[in-house]
Parts: C-alpha cells; sequence; structure tokens
C-alpha cells in the first residue's frame, strides 16, 4: 500500500485541540483499529486479521530482520517488537485514513496508552494474543516530521505527549495468537 505524503500539516493550535479527544480514549477495553505489517522499509500491508508471534513479533513484518540501532550488535530490540499508537492520535496528525500507515507503528488502537494508564509490564489481550507494554520510550523522528510536520513532532515529544504516549508505546509478544480489526484490546487484571 502506498498512501498519499502530500498533506498540508497542522499547527501546534490545531493539534492541541484535539488533546480533549485524546484523552476521551478507553482506559480499559478500546477496539483495534488498524493493523499493518511493514515486510520492508517504506513497504506497509494493511491487514485485516495478523498472526503475533513471540520471536517474530507481527508475522510478516520487519522488526526482526531491520534490526535496531539500540541494541550493541544492531540486532532487533526484544523490547521494540510492537509499536501501539493511539487512534486518536493519528486520525489527528495524519488527517485522512489511509495516510494512517505513515505513522510506521503495526498496531492502532482507540486507547489511553498513557504511561499512567499503561505502565510498562501492563498486559493486553487482543483477540487470542497478550502483548505487553515495555519500558522502551518511543519518540517521533524525521521520519514523522516528513511525514506530519515538525509541529506534529513537537507536539507528541512534548513533555505533556510523552506523558500521554501522543507518538505511542512499544510493546512485545508474550502470548501467540491471531489479532483482527475490531478485536477490543483488554488490560488483564493481575
Amino acid at each position: 500500500m502506498r498512501a498519499t505524503i502530500a498533506m498540508k500539516h497542522l499547527t501546534t493550535e490545531e493539534l492541541e485541540s484535539g488533546l480533549d479527544e485524546i484523552r476521551h480514549a478507553p482506559t480499559d477495553a478500546g477496539a483495534l483499529k488498524l493493523i499493518v505489517r511493514r515486510p520492508d522499509t517504506g513497504e506497509r500491508d494493511v491487514l485485516e486479521e495478523a498472526e503475533l508471534d513471540p520471536v517474530e513479533g507481527l508475522v510478516g513484518d520487519n522488526w526482526k530482520t531491520r534490526g535496531s540501532g539500540q541494541t550493541s550488535d544492531g540486532s532487533s530490540h526484544p523490547d521494540m517488537q510492537l509499536n501501539v499508537m493511539n487512534a486518536r492520535v493519528t486520525a489527528l496528525v495524519a488527517q485522512a485514513t489511509d495516510r494512517w500507515p505513515l505513522a510506521g507503528d503495526q498496531l492502532y488502537l482507540d486507547m489511553d496508552l498513557s504511561a499512567e494508564n499503561l505502565p510498562p509490564g501492563t498486559r493486553l489481550v487482543i483477540g487470542s494474543a497478550v502483548i505487553e507494554v515495555t519500558a522502551q520510550p518511543h519518540l517521533g523522528c524525521k521520519k514523522f516530521v516528513a511525514r506530519f510536520g515538525l509541529d506534529a513532532m513537537k507536539f507528541v515529544n512534548s513533555g505533556l505527549g510523552k506523558e500521554l504516549r501522543l507518538r505511542g508505546l512499544n510493546a512485545k509478544v508474550v502470548q501467540a495468537g491471531v489479532i483482527r480489526v475490531g478485536d477490543v484490546a483488554t488490560k488483564m487484571r493481575s
């Protein structure tokens, strides 16, 4: 899938006007709105259904083969297996549904992803899979700027943006399973 890149980027004021809507995301259970597999750099496959695996992450995604600059040997980072973004934030910065995959994340949940609501170690059941939120931060980068604008990166990387995890969070698969768009991600109770 190739999404349209050219679009007016929102200003800080326009982005901040969406905070109330973002803050009203569900806290305990939220719908999986989009699944995106990244088979290669710059490529996106929008899926209705996907398999999550503790070794592979999202099956068919390039997480494992792409590696990471966050590890000493350049191998894939085990705590950055899945990138999860709040669907309300994505809708705001992307402005059009066909631009959501440009964010570069794999899972888009209509859920409060804030550090307060989902601290590291929190487990979410999605379909028949279980994922765990990790402590590894997920921040906006130059690709995010190119796609959504400098104000969008400053917005998601601000103090409040980090607190609310507007850029999203990192997670890992702890139980293999199948997920589908429309599944409800639910916090596991300890």
